[in-house]
This record gives structure tokens, C-alpha cells and sequence, in this order.
């Protein structure tokens, strides 16, 4: 045995004293179609110790990855462990109704957790958590109404009222789903016309392709191109961008977000090329400022959100 199994046998035979409420400690998990983040963050929102490998895809396989890395992670001063999940969670029961790639749908990860580690465990979709962590982090904080719009490989989205996770019925904050046109490649929800098929990292590659473009430009190459005159750039650019401009003036027209953040790993490069885009209306001028954390929002917020697992954990308000 070497001394990493050795430690993880130590740590899985140990004792492990009752989460106290006043730890100051927690663990993130940020789950990716590609990888998975796991770390210890504290109350304030910092990384203290992270560990990320390549996501475990089958469902036997991925539930012993997630506990061995949270018991290489966790200490006797954790709090709690919040998970973030790709895909639709329902956010008042913690159900995982779908993951992507992921063979995880149904399986109870929160039972999984609290069983090997007597810790609460909160489950999320990735996008909430991305958004927690982004509003603890903004100067003037949470309040009022906020969503995030996530752009990676597909586009997800959550929404934050006075700080606390909204999920409408349970689903709320599904945002590449929203219809921008009457026809358009199939979207996994079942429909065509989604923006996630037209202003995704996938639907960027399409267009990409389409346009004849050199295999393997990045989305910052194309942004550089339109300075020097580069017409088919500034195109493919505006493609990709103007659904989602369509997408997020109907989200101002609905319910009037004080703030749009656009995050995921392609979220920087989204908001520029949306601020290309000629406004349409007054009406709906659209509030978006670029995500702050990047690649860290989704396991800095994870952890945060298991402080308040803890709370409801004791029967105290777990927003």
C-alpha cells in the first residue's frame, strides 16, 4: 500500500466528529462534462486546497472518484460538502434529472456523502453554484435579482433573488432553452430553435466550420480579426452572438434582472462579442457585465453553498 491509499484508508476508517456550524471550512465539487474540481473553501469564498482530474463518466466509476477525492480533500473542520452538477437539478429536492455525458441521473450523490463522511451535502446545478460564488464576490453584493447565462460547450443559466438560489417550480434559470427562431439544428431538449443550438462553444464550431475558417481558431482569435478587416470573422462573430442578444432581451422584457452575468469557459468571449452588437431597443437595454471567477466559480460556490447545507442541516433556513 502507498502512502496516498494508505492515507485514504485512514481517513475512510476514521471517526469523524458532527459538522459544526461554526467550521470554517467546507468542500466544493464543480462536476464538468471534462473534469472535476474539488476543493476546500472557506466561509470568505478562498481557495485553500483543490485537487482537479478527468471526470469518471460511468456511473459505478464516478461515485468511487467523488469519494476518494472528498476524503483526500475533507478534514475533522469541514462543514459540509456542496456539489455542482452539469445538466437539470431539481433545485427543492437536490434530484439529478439529467447530466449530460454523465451516467449519474437518479443516483442519490447527497446519500452517498453524508454516509461516508457523516457530513450534510447539498446538491446544485453547476450554473447555481458559478452564481453564488460570483455574487458573494461583486462589491455590492447579491441583492435583487441576477442571473448568470453559462456559454460552454452547451449554455445553462441560474438566478439569484436577495442572494438565494430561485428556482421557480424547480427548474428555473434553464436559459439555452429559450426559443430565438422558428427552426434550427435539434436540441437535446427535444426542440429546434433553442439558443444553445446557435450560440454555444458547440454551435461556434459549427459556424466556424461552415464559414471555411482554419480548423482549431479560438473564439479571442476571431474577436482580434474584425480590427484588421477581417469581414468573414465579424460575421461568424455576430452569428454566434445576436441569438443570445435575442435570449437575453427576453429575459429584461420578462423580469427585469437588476444584472446578466455571462460566465462558463466561454463567457468572457460571449460578452465581447455581445458588446459588437448594435442595442435594438431602449426598451430592453440588457445589463451584462462578464463573470469575474472563471474556471473557480463553480467549486468556489459549491463550497459555499454547503455552509448552508450546515443550516438546514440544524433546522435553521437553508436558502
Amino acid at each position: 500500500m502507498n502512502r496516498s491509499q494508505a492515507i485514504g484508508f485512514a481517513r475512510s476508517r476514521r471517526f469523524w466528529t458532527p459538522m459544526r456550524s461554526g467550521a470554517e471550512t467546507a468542500i466544493g465539487v464543480d462536476v464538468g462534462g471534462t473534469r472535476i474540481r474539488v476543493a476546500r473553501v472557506s466561509r470568505a469564498g478562498e481557495l485553500l486546497e483543490r485537487v482537479i482530474e478527468p471526470v469518471g463518466k460511468d456511473r459505478k466509476g464516478f461515485a468511487d472518484q467523488l469519494l476518494r477525492l472528498v476524503d483526500d480533500l475533507r478534514t475533522d473542520g469541514d462543514a459540509a460538502v456542496g456539489i455542482g452538477i452539469p445538466g437539470r437539478v431539481d433545485g427543492n429536492s437536490g434530484e439529478i434529472i439529467s447530466a449530460g455525458y454523465l451516467d449519474i441521473v437518479g443516483l442519490d450523490l447527497a446519500s452517498l456523502i453524508t454516509r461516508r463522511t457523516g457530513l450534510p451535502c447539498r446538491i446544485e446545478n453547476d450554473a447555481t453554484m458559478a452564481l453564488i460564488a460570483e455574487g458573494q464576490a461583486r462589491p455590492e453584493g447579491a441583492q435583487g435579482l441576477i442571473f448568470m447565462i453559462t456559454v460552454g460547450t452547451g449554455i445553462g443559466g441560474a438566478a439569484l433573488k436577495d442572494g438565494a438560489p430561485w428556482y421557480g417550480g424547480g427548474f428555473a434559470g434553464q436559459f439555452g432553452h429559450i426559443v430565438v427562431a422558428r427552426d434550427g439544428p435539434l436540441c437535446n431538449c427535444g426542440r429546434t430553435g433553442c439558443v444553445e443550438t446557435f450560440s454555444s462553444g458547440t454551435a461556434l464550431g459549427r459556424l466556424i466550420t461552415e464559414a471555411g475558417l482554419p480548423e482549431g481558431i479560438r473564439a479571442d482569435d476571431l474577436l482580434a480579426r474584425p480590427r484588421t478587416g477581417d469581414r468573414l470573422a465579424a460575421v461568424v462573430l455576430d452569428q454566434w452572438a445576436s441569438p443570445l442578444q435575442r435570449a437575453i432581451e427576453s429575459l429584461v422584457a420578462v423580469a427585469d434582472p437588476r444584472l446578466v452575468l455571462i460566465g462558463g469557459g466561454l463567457g468572457a468571449d460571449m460578452t465581447r462579442a455581445l458588446e459588437r452588437l448594435p442595442r435594438r431597443s431602449k426598451w430592453f437595454e440588457m445589463p451584462v457585465e462578464a463573470a469575474s471567477l472563471g474556471d473557480n466559480a463553480g467549486v468556489i460556490g459549491a463550497g459555499l453553498r454547503a455552509f448552508q447545507a450546515v443550516r438546514g442541516a440544524e433546522g435553521g433556513p437553508a436558502a
